[in-house]
Protein backbone atom coordinates (compact mmCIF):
# COMPACT_ATOMS: atom_id res chain seq x y z
CA UNK A 1 0.00 0.00 0.00
CA UNK A 2 2.85 2.41 1.07
CA UNK A 3 6.52 3.23 0.09
CA UNK A 4 8.26 5.87 2.73
CA UNK A 5 10.79 6.81 0.86
CA UNK A 6 14.30 9.16 1.92
CA UNK A 7 16.77 10.30 0.37
CA UNK A 8 19.98 12.52 0.93
CA UNK A 9 21.13 14.78 -1.58
CA UNK A 10 24.26 17.13 -2.67
CA UNK A 11 21.89 20.09 -2.15
CA UNK A 12 18.65 21.80 -2.23
CA UNK A 13 17.80 22.21 -6.27
CA UNK A 14 16.06 19.31 -7.37
CA UNK A 15 16.92 20.33 -11.17
CA UNK A 16 20.69 21.41 -10.16
CA UNK A 17 21.45 18.58 -7.79
CA UNK A 18 21.54 14.82 -7.40
CA UNK A 19 20.81 11.72 -4.56
CA UNK A 20 23.43 10.45 -2.70
CA UNK A 21 21.16 8.27 -0.99
CA UNK A 22 18.15 6.16 -1.02
CA UNK A 23 15.73 4.46 1.43
CA UNK A 24 12.43 2.83 1.07
CA UNK A 25 10.18 0.49 3.44
CA UNK A 26 7.35 -0.76 1.91
CA UNK A 27 4.34 -0.90 4.67
CA UNK A 28 1.07 -2.85 4.30
CA UNK A 29 -0.83 0.19 6.77
CA UNK A 30 0.02 -2.83 9.68
CA UNK A 31 3.73 -3.35 9.65
CA UNK A 32 6.91 -3.44 7.24
CA UNK A 33 7.11 -5.38 4.29
CA UNK A 34 9.93 -4.65 2.56
CA UNK A 35 12.85 -2.86 2.43
CA UNK A 36 15.37 -1.46 -0.02
CA UNK A 37 18.36 0.92 1.13
CA UNK A 38 21.94 1.93 -0.76
CA UNK A 39 24.01 4.69 -1.50
CA UNK A 40 23.92 6.23 -4.59
CA UNK A 41 27.30 7.76 -6.54
CA UNK A 42 26.03 11.14 -7.48
CA UNK A 43 28.77 11.23 -9.98
CA UNK A 44 30.07 14.58 -8.80
CA UNK A 45 31.36 16.54 -5.43
CA UNK A 46 29.37 16.04 -2.07
CA UNK A 47 30.22 19.93 -0.95
CA UNK A 48 31.92 20.19 2.56
CA UNK A 49 28.81 21.39 4.27
CA UNK A 50 26.16 18.73 3.24
CA UNK A 51 29.15 16.05 3.93
CA UNK A 52 28.84 17.60 7.57
CA UNK A 53 24.84 17.46 8.51
CA UNK A 54 24.71 13.80 6.22
CA UNK A 55 28.00 11.85 7.31
CA UNK A 56 28.40 11.65 3.41
CA UNK A 57 31.51 11.75 1.91
CA UNK A 58 32.92 11.71 -1.40
CA UNK A 59 35.11 8.39 -0.96
CA UNK A 60 31.49 6.39 0.54
CA UNK A 61 29.57 6.85 -2.59
CA UNK A 62 33.06 6.22 -4.71
CA UNK A 63 32.37 2.33 -5.32
CA UNK A 64 28.03 2.98 -4.76
CA UNK A 65 25.81 2.48 -8.07
CA UNK A 66 24.83 5.11 -10.11
CA UNK A 67 21.09 6.05 -10.63
CA UNK A 68 20.41 4.38 -13.60
CA UNK A 69 21.90 1.08 -12.14
CA UNK A 70 18.97 1.07 -9.30
CA UNK A 71 16.60 2.47 -11.40
CA UNK A 72 14.81 -0.29 -11.96
CA UNK A 73 14.58 -1.34 -8.16
CA UNK A 74 13.31 2.11 -7.56
CA UNK A 75 10.40 1.53 -9.84
CA UNK A 76 9.72 -1.78 -8.88
CA UNK A 77 9.43 -0.82 -4.69
CA UNK A 78 6.98 1.82 -5.21
CA UNK A 79 5.06 0.11 -8.07
CA UNK A 80 1.38 -0.07 -6.95
CA UNK A 81 2.29 2.09 -3.64
CA UNK A 82 1.62 5.28 -2.20
CA UNK A 83 5.28 7.43 -2.53
CA UNK A 84 5.33 8.82 1.43
CA UNK A 85 7.76 10.91 2.56
CA UNK A 86 8.26 13.96 5.33
CA UNK A 87 7.98 16.71 3.28
CA UNK A 88 7.35 14.43 -0.11
CA UNK A 89 7.42 17.19 -2.66
CA UNK A 90 11.32 17.56 -2.02
CA UNK A 91 12.32 13.78 -2.20
CA UNK A 92 9.69 13.11 -5.20
CA UNK A 93 10.97 16.53 -6.89
CA UNK A 94 14.57 14.65 -6.89
CA UNK A 95 13.75 11.12 -8.01
CA UNK A 96 11.46 12.45 -10.61
CA UNK A 97 14.43 14.73 -11.72
CA UNK A 98 16.60 11.63 -11.92
CA UNK A 99 14.39 9.64 -13.67
CA UNK A 100 13.40 12.49 -16.48
CA UNK A 101 17.36 12.53 -17.31
CA UNK A 102 17.07 8.91 -17.97
CA UNK A 103 14.10 9.59 -20.11
CA UNK A 104 11.10 7.66 -17.94
CA UNK A 105 8.38 9.97 -16.88
CA UNK A 106 8.39 8.31 -12.79
CA UNK A 107 4.70 9.38 -11.13
CA UNK A 108 3.31 8.02 -8.13
CA UNK A 109 0.89 9.16 -5.57
CA UNK A 110 2.13 11.08 -3.05
CA UNK A 111 1.43 11.63 0.77
CA UNK A 112 3.07 13.74 2.81
CA UNK A 113 3.68 13.01 6.58
CA UNK A 114 3.81 16.84 7.43
CA UNK A 115 0.52 17.66 5.65
CA UNK A 116 -0.55 15.06 7.54
CA UNK A 117 0.51 15.57 10.67
CA UNK A 118 -0.85 19.21 10.94
CA UNK A 119 -4.15 17.99 10.14
CA UNK A 120 -4.28 14.99 12.43
CA UNK A 121 -1.75 16.03 15.38
CA UNK A 122 -2.66 19.64 15.49
CA UNK A 123 -0.78 22.20 18.37
CA UNK A 124 2.66 21.09 17.46
CA UNK A 125 5.06 24.03 17.45
CA UNK A 126 7.11 22.28 15.05
CA UNK A 127 6.72 19.73 12.49
CA UNK A 128 10.08 18.87 11.09
CA UNK A 129 10.88 15.38 11.03
CA UNK A 130 13.39 15.86 14.24
CA UNK A 131 10.77 17.90 16.11
CA UNK A 132 7.70 16.20 15.99
CA UNK A 133 9.72 13.13 16.03
CA UNK A 134 10.78 14.39 19.67
CA UNK A 135 7.35 15.52 20.49
CA UNK A 136 6.10 11.88 19.76
CA UNK A 137 9.28 9.78 21.42
CA UNK A 138 9.89 8.64 18.52
CA UNK A 139 13.37 7.46 18.39
CA UNK A 140 16.11 8.45 15.17
CA UNK A 141 18.74 6.62 14.89
CA UNK A 142 21.32 8.44 12.23
CA UNK A 143 19.49 11.40 11.86
CA UNK A 144 19.50 12.88 8.10
CA UNK A 145 20.62 9.21 7.00
CA UNK A 146 18.24 8.00 4.43
CA UNK A 147 17.54 4.62 6.54
CA UNK A 148 17.18 6.37 9.78
CA UNK A 149 14.60 9.13 8.28
CA UNK A 150 12.68 7.11 6.17
CA UNK A 151 12.46 4.64 9.06
CA UNK A 152 11.20 7.18 11.66
CA UNK A 153 8.83 8.76 9.05
CA UNK A 154 7.50 4.97 9.15
CA UNK A 155 6.87 5.55 13.18
CA UNK A 156 5.43 8.55 11.98
CA UNK A 157 2.89 7.22 9.68
CA UNK A 158 1.59 4.58 12.10
CA UNK A 159 1.06 6.94 14.47
CA UNK A 160 -1.12 9.07 12.26
CA UNK A 161 -3.10 5.82 10.49
CA UNK A 162 -3.97 5.36 13.85
CA UNK A 163 -5.41 8.43 14.97
CA UNK A 164 -7.03 8.42 11.56
CA UNK A 165 -9.11 5.33 12.19
CA UNK A 166 -9.70 7.04 15.33
CA UNK A 167 -11.37 10.37 13.99
CA UNK A 168 -12.80 9.09 11.26
CA UNK A 169 -13.59 5.36 11.98
CA UNK A 170 -12.34 3.94 8.87
CA UNK A 171 -10.17 0.60 9.40
CA UNK A 172 -10.02 -0.18 5.95
CA UNK A 173 -8.49 2.96 3.90
CA UNK A 174 -6.80 5.70 5.88
CA UNK A 175 -6.88 9.04 5.04
CA UNK A 176 -9.35 8.19 2.16
CA UNK A 177 -11.38 11.16 3.23
CA UNK A 178 -8.25 13.55 3.97
CA UNK A 179 -8.13 15.21 0.55
CA UNK A 180 -11.53 15.25 -0.78
CA UNK A 181 -13.19 16.16 2.12
CA UNK A 182 -11.49 19.49 1.81
CA UNK A 183 -12.92 19.68 -1.93
CA UNK A 184 -15.77 21.57 -3.42
CA UNK A 185 -17.77 18.23 -4.23
CA UNK A 186 -18.56 20.03 -7.60
CA UNK A 187 -15.53 19.37 -8.40
CA UNK A 188 -14.39 16.65 -10.91
CA UNK A 189 -11.74 14.73 -9.55
CA UNK A 190 -10.92 12.88 -12.45
CA UNK A 191 -9.72 16.35 -13.96
CA UNK A 192 -7.23 16.49 -11.39
CA UNK A 193 -5.48 13.09 -12.29
CA UNK A 194 -4.97 14.52 -16.30
CA UNK A 195 -3.47 17.70 -15.41
CA UNK A 196 0.25 17.29 -16.79
CA UNK A 197 3.08 18.23 -15.35
CA UNK A 198 4.20 20.97 -17.61
CA UNK A 199 4.35 24.89 -17.75
CA UNK A 200 1.35 26.94 -18.20
CA UNK A 201 -1.35 28.87 -17.11
CA UNK A 202 -4.18 27.84 -14.61
CA UNK A 203 -7.91 28.93 -14.33
CA UNK A 204 -10.34 28.62 -11.16
CA UNK A 205 -13.89 28.82 -11.58
CA UNK A 206 -16.18 28.94 -8.82
CA UNK A 207 -20.13 26.96 -8.72
CA UNK A 208 -21.63 29.78 -10.91
CA UNK A 209 -18.80 29.57 -13.13
CA UNK A 210 -16.91 33.09 -12.44
CA UNK A 211 -13.30 33.07 -12.74
CA UNK A 212 -11.44 33.66 -9.45
CA UNK A 213 -8.17 32.65 -9.96
CA UNK A 214 -5.35 32.56 -12.92
CA UNK A 215 -1.98 31.33 -11.93
CA UNK A 216 0.78 30.22 -13.67
CA UNK A 217 3.49 27.19 -12.91
CA UNK A 218 6.45 25.17 -14.56
CA UNK A 219 4.42 22.37 -13.09
CA UNK A 220 0.98 22.73 -13.79
CA UNK A 221 -0.51 19.44 -11.30
CA UNK A 222 1.88 19.92 -8.88
CA UNK A 223 0.84 24.03 -8.13
CA UNK A 224 -2.94 22.98 -8.70
CA UNK A 225 -2.25 20.36 -6.19
CA UNK A 226 -0.79 22.38 -3.75
CA UNK A 227 -3.98 24.73 -4.18
CA UNK A 228 -6.21 21.66 -3.53
CA UNK A 229 -4.04 20.93 -0.14
CA UNK A 230 -3.64 24.10 0.66
CA UNK A 231 -4.17 25.07 4.54
CA UNK A 232 -1.80 28.02 5.35
CA UNK A 233 -4.24 30.80 5.46
CA UNK A 234 -8.17 31.30 6.09
CA UNK A 235 -7.91 33.36 2.50
CA UNK A 236 -5.94 30.19 0.87
CA UNK A 237 -8.52 27.18 2.36
CA UNK A 238 -11.45 29.91 1.63
CA UNK A 239 -10.19 29.96 -2.00
CA UNK A 240 -9.47 26.23 -1.91
CA UNK A 241 -13.53 25.55 -1.00
CA UNK A 242 -14.96 27.72 -4.24
CA UNK A 243 -13.05 25.95 -6.46
CA UNK A 244 -15.67 24.06 -8.78
CA UNK A 245 -13.80 23.90 -11.84
CA UNK A 246 -10.20 24.10 -12.94
CA UNK A 247 -8.98 24.59 -16.47
CA UNK A 248 -5.52 24.90 -17.93
CA UNK A 249 -3.03 25.46 -20.98
CA UNK A 250 0.07 24.01 -21.35
CA UNK A 251 2.44 27.29 -22.85
CA UNK A 252 6.09 24.89 -23.06
CA UNK A 253 8.36 28.00 -21.65
CA UNK A 254 7.41 29.68 -18.31
CA UNK A 255 8.13 32.81 -19.79
CA UNK A 256 5.32 32.59 -21.90
CA UNK A 257 2.91 31.61 -18.74
CA UNK A 258 4.07 34.66 -17.25
CA UNK A 259 3.26 37.24 -20.11
CA UNK A 260 -0.11 35.22 -20.38
CA UNK A 261 -0.77 34.94 -16.63
CA UNK A 262 -0.36 39.24 -16.37
CA UNK A 263 -2.82 39.52 -19.41
CA UNK A 264 -5.55 37.08 -18.20
CA UNK A 265 -5.37 39.41 -14.79
CA UNK A 266 -5.12 42.51 -15.91
CA UNK A 267 -8.43 41.55 -18.16
CA UNK A 268 -10.59 39.36 -16.26
CA UNK A 269 -9.45 40.84 -12.62
CA UNK A 270 -10.46 37.86 -10.64
CA UNK A 271 -11.13 38.15 -7.14
CA UNK A 272 -8.48 36.41 -5.02
CA UNK A 273 -5.96 37.74 -7.90
CA UNK A 274 -6.90 41.30 -6.66
CA UNK A 275 -6.27 40.40 -3.11
CA UNK A 276 -3.17 38.77 -3.80
CA UNK A 277 -1.21 41.75 -5.84
CA UNK A 278 -2.30 44.32 -3.14
CA UNK A 279 -0.67 42.42 -0.56
CA UNK A 280 2.44 40.96 -2.51
CA UNK A 281 3.54 43.76 -4.62
CA UNK A 282 2.74 47.23 -2.13
CA UNK A 283 5.56 49.37 -3.28
CA UNK A 284 6.14 50.95 -6.81
CA UNK A 285 9.17 53.03 -8.76
CA UNK A 286 7.30 55.51 -10.89
CA UNK A 287 8.85 58.15 -13.37
CA UNK A 288 7.62 61.34 -14.19
CA UNK A 289 9.03 65.05 -15.88
CA UNK A 290 8.87 68.06 -13.86
CA UNK A 291 8.44 71.78 -14.69
CA UNK A 292 12.20 72.20 -15.46
CA UNK A 293 12.27 68.98 -17.53
CA UNK A 294 14.23 66.08 -15.64
CA UNK A 295 13.56 63.26 -15.58
CA UNK A 296 12.24 62.20 -12.11
CA UNK A 297 11.88 59.01 -10.32
CA UNK A 298 9.16 58.83 -7.41
CA UNK A 299 8.69 55.73 -4.96
CA UNK A 300 5.06 55.51 -3.95
CA UNK A 301 2.35 52.49 -2.87
CA UNK A 302 0.95 50.91 -5.65
CA UNK A 303 -2.15 52.25 -7.43
CA UNK A 304 -4.30 49.82 -9.59
CA UNK A 305 -5.39 52.37 -11.77
CA UNK A 306 -1.31 54.12 -13.23
CA UNK A 307 1.51 52.54 -14.61
CA UNK A 308 4.56 51.81 -12.52
CA UNK A 309 8.81 51.47 -13.24
CA UNK A 310 9.06 48.04 -11.27
CA UNK A 311 6.86 46.76 -8.33
CA UNK A 312 8.74 45.74 -5.06
CA UNK A 313 7.07 43.71 -2.04
CA UNK A 314 8.18 46.50 0.83
CA UNK A 315 9.26 49.91 0.81
CA UNK A 316 13.07 49.35 1.46
CA UNK A 317 13.57 46.77 -1.40
CA UNK A 318 12.20 49.57 -3.61
CA UNK A 319 14.54 52.09 -1.47
CA UNK A 320 17.21 50.33 -2.10
CA UNK A 321 16.93 49.94 -5.69
CA UNK A 322 17.29 53.53 -6.20
CA UNK A 323 20.06 53.97 -3.85
CA UNK A 324 21.77 51.61 -6.21
CA UNK A 325 20.43 53.78 -9.67
CA UNK A 326 21.69 56.78 -7.10
CA UNK A 327 24.97 55.59 -6.95
CA UNK A 328 25.43 53.60 -10.51
CA UNK A 329 24.08 56.77 -13.04
CA UNK A 330 25.58 59.77 -10.69
CA UNK A 331 21.57 60.48 -10.19
CA UNK A 332 20.07 63.12 -7.50
CA UNK A 333 19.44 62.13 -3.91
CA UNK A 334 16.29 64.91 -4.71
CA UNK A 335 15.04 63.89 -8.13
CA UNK A 336 15.01 60.37 -7.41
CA UNK A 337 12.42 60.84 -4.35
CA UNK A 338 14.89 59.87 -1.59
CA UNK A 339 15.70 63.62 0.10
CA UNK A 340 12.88 66.02 0.62
CA UNK A 341 14.13 69.03 0.37
CA UNK A 342 13.24 72.53 -1.14
CA UNK A 343 16.91 73.26 -1.88
CA UNK A 344 19.46 71.29 -2.55
CA UNK A 345 20.51 66.72 -1.78
CA UNK A 346 22.54 66.15 0.71
CA UNK A 347 24.77 64.19 -1.99
CA UNK A 348 25.40 68.07 -3.56
CA UNK A 349 25.88 69.49 -0.59
CA UNK A 350 29.13 67.47 -0.05
CA UNK A 351 30.20 67.93 -3.41
CA UNK A 352 28.61 64.30 -5.33
CA UNK A 353 25.44 65.37 -6.75
CA UNK A 354 26.02 67.81 -10.00
CA UNK A 355 23.60 70.20 -8.85
CA UNK A 356 20.16 69.02 -10.96
CA UNK A 357 18.55 69.74 -7.39
CA UNK A 358 18.75 73.42 -7.58
CA UNK A 359 18.94 73.76 -11.51
CA UNK A 360 22.99 74.14 -11.94
CA UNK A 361 23.10 70.84 -14.15
CA UNK A 362 21.36 70.96 -17.68
CA UNK A 363 18.49 68.75 -17.71
CA UNK A 364 19.46 67.15 -20.68
CA UNK A 365 22.67 66.42 -19.17
CA UNK A 366 21.00 64.87 -16.34
CA UNK A 367 18.89 63.02 -18.16
CA UNK A 368 20.99 61.53 -20.88
CA UNK A 369 21.96 59.37 -17.00
CA UNK A 370 18.41 59.08 -15.70
CA UNK A 371 17.44 57.51 -19.30
CA UNK A 372 20.50 55.40 -18.90
CA UNK A 373 18.83 54.26 -15.53
CA UNK A 374 15.54 53.74 -17.29
CA UNK A 375 16.78 51.55 -19.33
CA UNK A 376 17.19 48.47 -16.77
CA UNK A 377 13.46 48.40 -16.36
CA UNK A 378 12.89 49.46 -20.12
CA UNK A 379 14.43 47.76 -23.33
CA UNK A 380 16.73 49.99 -25.66
CA UNK A 381 15.31 50.60 -29.04
CA UNK A 382 15.96 47.10 -30.26
CA UNK A 383 14.28 44.49 -32.54
CA UNK A 384 15.02 40.99 -31.39
CA UNK A 385 12.84 37.72 -31.26
CA UNK A 386 13.13 36.15 -27.46
CA UNK A 387 13.04 32.01 -28.82
CA UNK A 388 12.27 29.37 -25.85
CA UNK A 389 10.94 26.18 -25.63
CA UNK A 390 7.67 25.09 -27.25
CA UNK A 391 4.77 22.95 -26.54
CA UNK A 392 6.63 19.71 -28.26
CA UNK A 393 9.73 19.22 -29.66
CA UNK A 394 9.22 20.43 -33.13
CA UNK A 395 7.89 23.93 -31.61
CA UNK A 396 9.21 26.95 -30.41
CA UNK A 397 7.90 30.16 -28.70
CA UNK A 398 8.25 33.30 -30.06
CA UNK A 399 8.21 36.83 -27.77
CA UNK A 400 8.44 39.93 -30.23
CA UNK A 401 10.11 43.09 -28.68
CA UNK A 402 9.78 46.19 -31.77
CA UNK A 403 11.66 49.32 -30.65
CA UNK A 404 11.98 48.19 -27.60
CA UNK A 405 8.26 47.44 -26.87
CA UNK A 406 6.68 44.18 -26.50
CA UNK A 407 4.68 43.49 -29.74
CA UNK A 408 3.18 39.83 -28.53
CA UNK A 409 4.29 36.30 -28.50
CA UNK A 410 3.00 33.02 -30.74
CA UNK A 411 4.70 29.63 -31.44
CA UNK A 412 6.24 27.84 -34.61
CA UNK A 413 7.32 25.07 -36.50
CA UNK A 414 10.87 24.56 -36.22
CA UNK A 415 10.95 23.18 -39.44
CA UNK A 416 9.63 26.04 -41.18
CA UNK A 417 12.61 28.03 -39.99
CA UNK A 418 14.58 27.59 -43.31
CA UNK A 419 12.41 29.89 -44.64
CA UNK A 420 13.59 33.11 -42.87
CA UNK A 421 12.46 34.74 -40.29
CA UNK A 422 8.62 34.98 -42.09
CA UNK A 423 7.81 32.09 -40.01
CA UNK A 424 8.87 33.52 -36.70
CA UNK A 425 6.97 37.09 -37.70
CA UNK A 426 3.70 35.60 -38.91
CA UNK A 427 3.11 33.87 -35.54
CA UNK A 428 3.25 36.11 -33.61
CA UNK A 429 -0.24 37.27 -32.17
CA UNK A 430 -0.40 41.20 -31.23
CA UNK A 431 -0.47 41.97 -27.50
CA UNK A 432 -0.23 45.48 -26.03
CA UNK A 433 2.83 46.37 -23.95
CA UNK A 434 3.03 47.82 -20.42
CA UNK A 435 4.95 48.58 -17.57
CA UNK A 436 4.15 44.70 -15.62
CA UNK A 437 5.07 43.04 -19.08
CA UNK A 438 8.66 45.02 -18.96
CA UNK A 439 9.17 44.00 -15.70
CA UNK A 440 8.55 40.32 -16.77
CA UNK A 441 10.53 40.15 -19.68
CA UNK A 442 13.39 42.16 -17.91
CA UNK A 443 13.39 39.62 -15.02
CA UNK A 444 13.14 37.06 -17.03
CA UNK A 445 16.04 37.08 -19.03
CA UNK A 446 18.30 38.13 -16.19
CA UNK A 447 16.99 35.08 -13.99
CA UNK A 448 16.86 31.95 -17.25
CA UNK A 449 18.91 31.55 -20.19
CA UNK A 450 16.39 31.51 -23.13
CA UNK A 451 17.25 29.48 -26.29
CA UNK A 452 18.34 32.13 -28.82
CA UNK A 453 17.82 36.49 -29.21
CA UNK A 454 17.51 37.11 -32.89
CA UNK A 455 17.47 40.76 -33.81
CA UNK A 456 15.55 41.71 -36.74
Amino acid sequence: MYAIVDIETTGGSSRLEKVTEIAIYQHDGRKITGEFITLINPERNIPYFITNLTGITNEMVEDAPKFYEVAKKIIEFTEGRIFVAHNAKFDYSFIREEFKALGYNYKRNLLDTVTLGRKLLPGHRSYSLGNICRDLNIEINDRHRAAGDALATVRLLEILIEKDQLVTGNKNRPFKSTRNSKLNPLLDLAKIESIPEEPGIYYFYDEKGNLIYIGKSNNLLQRISTHLSNNTSGRSMEMRDSIADISWEVTGSELIALLKESFEIKANKPLYNRAQRRTGFRWGIYTFYDKAGYLNFKLRQVRDEEDHLSVFTSQAKAKSKLSNLIETYHLCQKLTGLYDTDGACFHHQVGICSGACIGIEKSADYNERAEKALEEFVFSQRNFFIIDKGRNTDERCAVKITNGKYSGYGYFDINDIGFGLSAIHECIKTSQDNRDIQVILKSYLKRNRVERIIDF
